[in-house]
């Protein structure tokens, strides 16, 4: 699972680099979501602009993700879903979970690959 990294302000933005998060993947997108969050305290905005793709064991981990970062103080937010993802978050209700923002800001350049 390809993320890339870099900040924006006060916020770290997390843009994945794979076209699909589903249950071939869910594992490995929990374990670089941890790695690429690793450096406390900031804010995370997590870029789903790629992303084509997300079943039941993608939303799952969008979820663990969010719980890991909430257990430190730390909102996850989405931003830039394409309309099949916008969709299935709508349908699921995760819309009312997550802040969720049309765009992600641009940043102030890579902060560190994962």
């Amino acid at each position: 699972m390809q993320l890339a990294t870099e900040r924006c302000g006060d916020a770290l933005v997390v843009r994945v680099e794979e076209p699909r998060i589903d249950a071939a993947v869910a594992i490995q997108f929990k374990d670089a979501m941890r790695e690429a969050t690793r450096a406390p305290g900031t804010p995370v905005m997590l870029d789903l602009s790629r992303v084509d793709f997300v079943d039941s064991s993608g939303l799952g981990a969008l979820v663990t993700a969010r719980k890991y970062l909430s257990a430190e103080q730390r909102p996850l937010e989405l931003a830039g879903m394409t309309p099949p993802v916008a969709k299935v978050l709508r349908l699921t209700r995760m819309d009312s979970v997550f802040t969720m923002h049309a765009d992600a800001p641009d940043g102030e350049g890579p902060a560190r690959g994962a």
